[in-house]
């Protein structure tokens, strides 16, 4: 941690053991969706076929070093980075997710603070707003 070659250390692991691991679950079809972002993983699996307990456990004994945490759908809704997807009738929608820090405070336009530094939040707003399929009602409240 800490170290300038720290996250591209971890980007070569973390594609070793999803070469390791995630790769024959998809093969056989016990995860029907892998995403990744830095060290978030995203699995979507068919719960008829396997469990999130041992899909956590297999992960989890492929080194001894590493310690993956689990998050479940509470409500049929997981939060994923800055996304909320909920599950209902065989649809996935999509939601801005805040956290409850989540403080909405940016850079003040008067500050001495260059103008890009200035923006920059308001830029990935309105670029986040526009980019991802999100509903209608978030889109409004965006």
């Amino acid at each position: 941690m800490g170290s300038p070659i720290s996250s591209t250390l971890e980007e070569i692991y973390l594609q070793y053991l999803e070469e390791k691991c995630i790769k024959h679950c998809l093969e056989h079809e016990d995860i029907l969706y892998y995403g990744r972002i830095v060290d978030d993983l995203l699995l979507i699996y068919d719960r008829r076929k396997i469990s999130a307990d041992k899909i956590h456990n297999f992960v989890n004994h492929t080194d001894v070093n590493l310690e993956f945490k689990i998050s479940e759908e509470i409500n049929n809704t997981l939060p994923y980075r800055d996304l909320s997807i909920s599950r209902s009738n065989n649809n996935i929608e999509l939601d801005i997710y805040r956290k409850p820090t989540y403080t909405d405070i940016m850079i003040h336009y008067t500050s001495n603070h260059p103008y890009n530094h200035k923006v920059a939040a308001f830029i990935f707003y309105i670029n986040r707003m526009i980019s991802m399929p999100i509903t209608r009602q978030a889109t409004n409240q965006e």
